[in-house]
């Protein structure tokens, strides 16, 4: 999609943080990691936000990492992750479904649980009220999908000029 629109995107800082760690300690994710998750996150988020012309394109946020920590934590949030989660607005969500194979990686787990966290991030986007939208079926047809509904939003917008330069 960034390269639809000529910008750039945000990474997930989570795989590359976690990938070090598995390569390194031969450990996954642990609770806290995910403050230092969070930052990192941020921290490319608002850099990569000045690059940006009109639309960033985020592969995740801090609610998904708050839906993480809930469901892997037995419910436990840390305080700072919980409000920044919910402080933080985004002008729409893409929610993937889980209706492609399931392709395991030294970072992925739970294959047999995907449809309890499908429903826990709908449920989540729901319950904050977060604008998002479903992507179903194959690659192209998610990506015509997405890009419909950005093109919508984009539309919308009185100010054509990069964002990026008033931040």
């Amino acid at each position: 999609m960034a390269k639809h629109y000529n910008t750039v995107w945000v990474a997930e800082y989570a795989r590359e943080y976690l990938q070090d760690k598995w390569n390194n300690e031969r450990k996954t994710c642990e609770d806290a990691d995910l403050i230092p998750i969070a930052k990192g996150q941020m921290a490319l988020e608002n850099k990569l936000a000045l690059k940006a012309d009109r639309l960033l394109i985020c592969d995740t946020d801090l609610l998904e990492t708050k839906v993480y920590s809930e469901e892997y934590y037995g419910g436990f949030v840390h305080p700072n992750l919980d409000k920044y989660a919910l402080k933080n607005t985004y002008d729409l969500y893409l929610l993937t479904n889980i209706d492609t194979p399931w392709e395991a990686d030294d970072l992925r787990d739970r294959p047999g649980q995907r449809e309890e966290m499908y429903a826990a991030f709908e449920a989540a986007l729901i319950k904050y009220k977060k604008p998002y939208i479903k992507l179903n079926g194959s690659i192209k047809n998610r990506l015509a999908v997405a890009i419909s509904a950005i093109d919508k939003l984009l539309d919308k917008r009185d100010d054509l000029n990069s964002y990026s330069k008033s931040l």
